[in-house]
């Protein structure tokens, strides 16, 4: 199994492009005992790894952008990573790039976003601030879960090409070029991760073209099917997509997605950068314009947010207490008897409850807000 393995780095000198990441280039933080006889390659690993973590099982109810819609074809969070993974594995085949590390990087790229979406986001970002902690950012989140409190605090040890493709992903962005900034280290990127928490506006570069491409992934594969589910939900109708968007994209997510991997691919080609052509770029900007003031601002999806905001002031008072020495097994017990002593004891309560919070699926979220007594938001 290991002489395969080595076949295998072979055979990635030779299809890999000069400017990819081979496998042989990922960095663990801390040697594992046993990795050399281990037949996977590093960035391999990675995926098992995120995989199989908790945080990653709780994908399954997490919001994507319209919550507590009663409509099981509404994108979820678990689809939006998967199609992350599909369109910038795609992405990776035809610009020779590393898809183990881009599906490494896709996986894991949402797993620190709370109950809610970006409105949860927002809600646990003020909490935060008001008892002391930094910015809560659900990019830093994912980081935090992958690398500080999954088993027991110990982390998944994962490459510094896959965390630092999760941290730097952000999809909201707009770009029409990325260059990666390949000379990171590990005391570089802690050293990123405490500027971001100070300055969440501080703009962050992936390290590797494949964590670019996972970067405009985000946007291809949100862009066009938030705009499939507002149709879905009467939100919009295709005739109100912006004229010179359909001429450029056509009218469905399908088109919407083929034309901006088939540009994203011409224009990236044997590049040290990451890609749009001009022409596409502002048709995508225009877009997002679009979906911003049309979908993701939309009073009539935000009709919920003052009972969801209540509700997270609930739960973080709650776990403020129980953490801060009267924890009841039903609300907080099982988080805590799943870290280990390092953690629990380096952390101040705030910081618990915001783990803890952010952890939550939406379900789970709304049963301990009921338990509190919280009046729940009604579903649509």
């Amino acid at each position: 199994m290991l002489a395969l393995k080595d076949r295998l780095n072979a055979l990635e000198a030779e299809r890999l492009s000069p400017l990819a990441c081979p496998s042989r280039e990922g960095i663990r933080r801390r040697p594992e005992e046993g990795e050399e006889r281990d037949h996977r390659q590093a960035f391999a690993v990675d995926s098992d790894r995120i995989l199989h973590s908790r945080a990653y099982t709780r994908y399954i109810d997490k919001t994507q952008v319209f919550y507590l819609i009663e409509n099981d074809h509404i994108t979820h969070r678990v689809l939006h990573v998967q199609l992350v993974s599909k369109i910038a594995r795609t992405i990776g085949r035809y610009l020779r790039l590393n898809e183990d590390l881009i599906e490494a990087i896709a996986l894991g790229h949402d797993i620190g976003h709370p109950p809610f979406g970006h409105d949860g986001e927002k809600i646990l970002d003020e909490l935060c601030r008001e008892h002391g902690l930094p910015s809560f950012q659900h990019n830093l989140q994912s980081v935090r879960f992958l690398d500080k409190i999954e088993r027991q605090g110990l982390g998944w040890n994962l490459t510094l090409q896959t965390m630092d493709g999760i941290v730097c992903h952000d999809g909201e962005i707009h770009n029409r070029s990325l260059i990666p900034e390949r000379t990171k280290t590990f005391a570089g990127f802690d050293r990123q991760i405490k500027a971001k928490e100070l300055n969440h506006k501080l703009p962050l570069v992936p390290m590797t073209l494949e964590g670019c491409v996972v970067r405009f992934s985000d946007t291809i594969a949100y862009i066009g099917r938030d705009i499939e589910d507002a149709i879905e939900l009467g939100l919009i109708t295709r005739d109100d997509i912006p004229v010179r968007c359909r001429e450029v994209f056509g009218r469905s997510n399908g088109s919407i997605v083929y034309r901006l991997v088939t540009d994203l691919i011409e224009s990236s080609l044997e590049r040290e950068a990451v890609s749009f052509s001009a022409e596409i770029s502002e048709a995508l900007r225009e877009l997002k314009s679009f979906n911003y003031e049309r979908i993701y601002f939309n009073p009539r999806i935000k009709k919920n947010l003052p009972r969801i905001e209540s509700c997270y002031q609930a739960l973080f008072a709650s776990c403020l207490a129980q953490f801060s020495g009267r924890c009841s097994a039903e609300m907080c017990g099982r988080f805590l008897k799943e870290q280990g002593r390092d953690y629990l004891e380096s952390r101040p309560a705030a910081a618990l409850a915001r783990d803890f919070i952010a952890g939550m699926t939406d379900a789970f979220f709304l049963r301990q807000a009921r338990q509190l007594g919280c009046e729940l938001p009604e579903p649509a």
